[in-house]
């Protein structure tokens, strides 16, 4: 770990010299698309990859964090990275570094793209660890970028205004390349602007050049060269809307690119993507066998105010219900994240919630200290041990059926799926 901490340090420098060291692999890989924002961007990346493997293009995805396997982080042509591979990969990238310090990110984006230089594939889709100017994956040239919505998240290394934000994501547009924009606040879409003119660097965003507008049976996608009456996504959330737009969107700035991914590919992706903790219902497993009948059990990894703001448009939509479930919290965060913001608007639709200790080795609230975030919002909270404490003291003290949302940090969401088998 001396050789590649886990202290997060923006900037180029060292994975540039890797890449080098290692024969530049990422100047070996297929057409990329490059994936910037703050909230959707891994549910952006799921759905091009569901769209484009429907359409038999072979995909290679970087996401970062990873749930519950490192290997979650890189799939090569359609398949997770084996562990044989990640340990020769990764065996051959600390040779190349030498005794030079580099990060966890530098080195692991060093991996995927050396992993992926290696193995044939039509199509690469990137996702931006932090930020995206000083990102390890920026030393790519895509064929697409895309920034998905703006908000105050990593203020610690990106800062508290929204500007310098999204000055920040903009980073990744590069001069020339196409560039897709979802929903942004004015002071975002404003920046994304001045930066793509700079770089003459063609905007195709939300609202301008390409429209989504809710259906009874999903959404239409209209641009001037497409229009579109597509089915409701897989995935969870009225938000959940505007990121498979967003996908739709790149979906056609490649097909001028020449991809053939016709209307037909693009309605499986959409019935078939899957994105693990995001509003996701937990159907299986010893926490939700360990519930009453009736009761449902949901998780999410959103972290942040505007994630909050998303989880309160479903818990809305969820108190329309003929018969609703009460609905009860539990959530750890780290103390990095707006705490209060995040479950303001969550508060509104919770009887009560539920804090657990935040997984090892991150700064975080101790669950007495969440539960006082939680009353800033008038939120009851009641600190307890772990998860199963959480949900037997639920069931202990309040009527069943419920409904249950695990909730505030990617990394409580891991811990929760690999408790769940």
């Amino acid at each position: 770990m001396s050789l590649h901490p886990r202290i997060i340090t923006l900037g180029l420098e060292r994975i540039e010299h890797l890449l080098k060291a290692l024969g530049s692999p990422e100047k070996k890989l297929p057409p990329l698309v490059h994936v910037a924002g703050t909230n959707g961007k891994g549910s952006l990346v799921a759905y091009l990859r569901a769209m484009a493997e429907a359409a038999g293009y072979r995909v290679h995805v970087y996401t970062s964090p990873h749930l519950v396997h490192f290997n979650e982080r890189i799939r090569i042509a359609g398949r997770l990275i084996e562990d044989g591979e990640l340990d020769e990969m990764l065996t051959e990238c600390e040779a190349a570094n030498g005794d030079t310090p580099i990060s966890f990110f530098d080195i692991t984006t060093a991996l995927a793209f050396h992993a992926f230089s290696r193995v044939p594939a039509d199509l690469g889709i990137i996702e931006v660890g932090m930020g995206g100017r000083y990102d390890s994956t920026n030393v790519i040239e895509p064929a697409l970028s895309a920034i998905t919505p703006i908000g105050y998240d990593h203020t610690g290394f990106l800062g508290d205004k929204l500007e310098g934000i999204a000055g920040e994501k903009a980073g990744i547009i590069k001069r020339a390349v196409p560039a897709v924009i979802g929903r942004q606040r004015n002071v975002s879409a404003a920046v994304i602007e001045a930066e793509a003119a700079k770089l003459a660097a063609p905007l195709f965003r939300m609202g301008r050049e390409w429209q989504v507008t809710p259906t009874a049976a999903g959404f239409r996608y209209d641009s001037d060269l497409m229009s579109l009456d597509l089915p409701a996504p897989a995935l969870a959330g009225a938000h959940q809307l505007d990121n498979a737009a967003t996908a739709v969107a790149c979906i056609e700035r490649l097909r001028a690119a020449r991809f053939a991914i016709d209307e037909k590919a693009i309605r499986t992706g959409l019935r078939s993507v899957e994105w693990p903790a995001r509003l996701q219902r937990l159907t299986r497993g010893p926490l939700v066998e360990a519930l009453p009948p009736g009761c449902e059990l949901w998780l999410d990894g959103g972290h942040n105010e505007d994630c909050g703001l998303a989880l309160g448009r479903m818990a809305s939509d969820w108190a329309r219900e003929p018969a609703p479930l009460p609905l009860y919290l539990v959530f750890a965060m780290q103390t990095t994240k707006d705490a209060s913001g995040f479950l303001r608007p969550l508060s509104r639709h919770a009887l009560a919630a539920r804090a657990v200790p935040f997984p090892e080795g991150h700064a975080a609230y101790t669950p007495v200290q969440a539960c006082a975030k939680a009353a800033e919002v008038g939120l009851d909270c009641v600190p307890v041990n772990d998860i199963g404490a959480a949900l037997e003291d639920l069931l202990a003290t309040q009527p069943a059926p419920m409904r249950i949302l695990i909730c505030g940090s990617l990394y409580l969401a891991g811990a929760v799926l690999a408790r769940n088998g």
